[in-house]
């Protein structure tokens, strides 16, 4: 996972990049966003969950949002019983998870 880079988002926004849409400015820090708040969603839903259930590598999902469409890696769990809060069954953010974010 690449590092949002405030200063190049900076320059790409003067340079007259859309901030928002599947190719602006922001479509990298909300999926770092989201992405870095699925990895402590699992976090928390194996510890509250305890047994022999633990991550199991991540699957792709097009996600769509405020800012345009793109694609998640969200982890998954190995007996396929973590339904992500945050990230809707129809592969959008969740309203409160956009207010979060």
């Amino acid at each position: 996972m690449q590092n949002f880079d405030f200063n190049e988002a900076l320059k790409a926004i003067q340079s007259g990049k859309p901030i928002t849409g599947i190719d602006g400015v922001l479509a990298p820090l909300i999926k770092q966003l989201t992405e870095a708040a699925l990895s402590a969603e699992i976090d928390s839903y194996l510890e509250q969950h305890p047994s022999s259930n633990r991550r199991n590598g991540y699957s792709k999902k097009t996600v769509k949002s405020v800012v345009g469409s793109f694609e998640l890696e969200t982890p998954r769990d190995r007996n396929g019983e973590f339904e992500p809060k945050r990230v809707n069954s129809e592969a959008s953010l969740r309203p409160s998870a956009r207010r979060r974010l």
